[in-house]
C-alpha cells in the first residue's frame, strides 16, 4: 500500500470512531525538512499547513518536538504546549491562521531516528475533541501504531533522498535553516537556545527550568538579544526569525 492507500486507510478507520475535519501525517527525523505523507487538505489549506509549515515553522511545533523526543502515544496539543504557547506570537501569527479549535496526534516511533505523527483537526465550528472522543483515540492507538509501522518502518531512506536531490549530506542536515538564523544574527548558543525556546512559547520560567539557569539570567540573556538585534517585541522577533530562515 502506498501513503494515499494507508491514509485514507486511517481516515476511513478514524471516522468510524468521531468526527473531524481534517488529516495530516507528517514523519520526522531530527531536525531534518518533514516529509507530508497523506492530508486531506484543499490547495488553499496545503499551502498553509503543509508547505508553509515545512518551510521552518514546524521547528516550533510542540507536535514536532513531541515526536524527536520521541513520546509515543495520543497527545492533545495543549497536553505538549509549553506554557506560554497559546500567547505566543508563532501561535498569533502562524497557527492561529489555521482556524483550529483543536489538534490530536498519533506519536508513532518506526524507527531509532524517525516518528511518525497522524493528526486530527478540528476546526472552530466544529469544537473540541470531547472526553469520551479522545478514549476511543486512546483505545484505538495500538491499531494505528500497527498500521503505521507495518507500511511505513522504512522512511530513513526516503528521508535520505530527500537530502540528496538538495545536495546536502545527513551531516548538515543537523543543522537546519533555523540553525542560520542564529549565526547569521550572531547569536552566541546560549542565547540562540533560549530565543528559540521564546519562540516555542515558553515563558522564562519555564525556559530556566529547562536550562537550569535563573529566570533573572533568562530575562538578562532575553534582553541583551531584543538589544543586539536592536528590536523590542517578540513580533519583531518573529519576523526576524522568519526572514532571515535559510539565509
Amino acid at each position: 500500500m502506498g501513503d494515499e492507500a494507508v491514509g485514507s486507510a486511517f481516515r476511513r478507520l478514524m471516522s468510524s470512531l468521531i468526527a473531524f475535519d481534517y488529516v495530516v501525517v507528517f514523519a520526522y527525523r531530527g531536525k531534518e525538512r518533514p516529509l507530508d505523507l497523506y492530508s486531506t487538505f484543499d490547495a488553499r489549506d496545503h499551502v498553509l499547513f503543509v508547505s508553509l509549515y515545512q518551510a521552518g515553522p514546524y521547528l516550533l511545533d510542540p507536535f514536532y518536538h513531541a515526536a524527536c523526543a520521541p513520546r509515543p502515544g495520543v497527545w492533545r496539543m495543549r497536553e505538549l504546549a509549553p506554557d506560554r504557547f497559546f500567547s505566543s506570537e508563532y501561535y498569533r501569527t502562524y497557527y492561529v491562521q489555521t482556524g483550529l479549535a483543536e489538534e490530536v496526534g498519533f506519536f508513532v516511533p518506526v524507527s531509532e531516528q524517525v516518528t511518525v505523527v497522524l493528526s486530527l483537526m478540528r476546526r472552530e465550528a466544529t469544537g473540541p475533541f470531547g472526553a469520551a472522543e479522545f478514549a476511543l483515540l486512546k483505545r484505538a492507538e495500538p491499531l494505528v501504531a500497527a498500521l503505521a509501522r507495518h507500511h511505513w518502518a522504512d522512511l530513513d531512506h526516503r528521508f535520505d533522498a530527500a537530502l540528496a536531490k538538495t545536495g546536502r549530506s545527513r551531516r548538515k542536515a543537523l543543522h537546519p535553516p533555523a540553525d542560520g538564523v542564529w549565526q547569521h544574527l550572531n547569536l552566541t548558543d546560549r542565547e540562540a537556545a533560549i530565543i528559540e525556546l521564546v519562540l516555542q512559547g515558553h515563558s522564562s520560567e519555564s525556559i530556566g527550568l529547562r536550562l537550569g539557569i535563573s529566570t533573572g539570567t533568562v530575562k538578562v540573556h532575553r534582553r541583551n538579544v531584543y538589544r543586539k538585534l536592536g528590536i523590542s517585541s517578540q513580533t519583531q522577533l518573529l519576523s526576524l526569525y522568519i526572514k532571515n530562515l535559510g539565509h
